[in-house]
């Protein structure tokens, strides 16, 4: 079984985290002979509180989650004190040097770009991130106006939403398109913004 891993803390946004969950969760769980599970850990195994205040109980931490093939690195204001975190860095590091796919939605890619996973990659993040991001690594080739970035080893996604769309890019990556078709129609995500 390979493992897909979403990496929570205090202050992610919310829908960063929860829509790929819900994208790889009916993935794995509905199509379980694909060979993939999804789980999400903090960094001590306790609770997180979110941007908007919803508290995410993730029951594994760094010590306790299996090995992780796939990370998913969510964005939101609590990504900002990541950035001179040296212990995250280097765990970011660790789990990059094992050959995962490294994924990130939103400002998930501000931390990427600390530890230097970014370098001379394209890439993208939430609009307003687009500058921070650039002076992190100014050997980033931005990609303002992409919902999602693969360059290989590294996805990146654009804000919130986008974390849907890239979700299914990676099913689709991972098994096929059919597959990735078949979880999307299953999540009923057929976009049309009444607005």
């Amino acid at each position: 079984m390979r493992t897909i891993g979403i990496f929570v803390f205090d202050g992610v946004e919310e829908l960063d985290a929860v829509g790929p969950w819900e994208v790889l969760a009916d993935w794995t769980q509905n199509w379980p002979d694909d060979g993939w599970e999804v789980v999400m850990f903090s960094r001590s195994g306790d609770p997180v509180v979110c941007a908007k205040g919803l508290v995410i109980q993730a029951p594994l931490s760094w010590e306790t989650v299996a090995s992780v093939d796939v990370l998913i690195y969510p964005g939101g204001h609590g990504t900002r004190a990541q950035l001179d975190d040296p212990s995250l860095i280097s765990w970011v590091r660790g789990i990059q040097s094992t050959g995962a796919i490294m994924t990130s939605v939103c400002t998930g890619s501000l931390v990427y770009a600390a530890a230097g996973i970014l370098a001379g990659r394209p890439a993208t993040t939430y609009w307003s991130a687009l500058d921070l991001l650039q002076s992190l690594d100014p050997t980033i080739e931005l990609r303002p106006d992409d919902r999602w970035v693969d360059s290989g080893e590294v996805i990146t996604a654009s804000g919130v939403s986008a974390g849907i769309d890239m979700a299914l890019h990676l099913v689709r990556r991972l098994v096929s398109a059919e597959r990735a078709r078949e979880v999307r129609r299953a999540i009923q995500y057929d976009p049309a913004p009444p607005v």
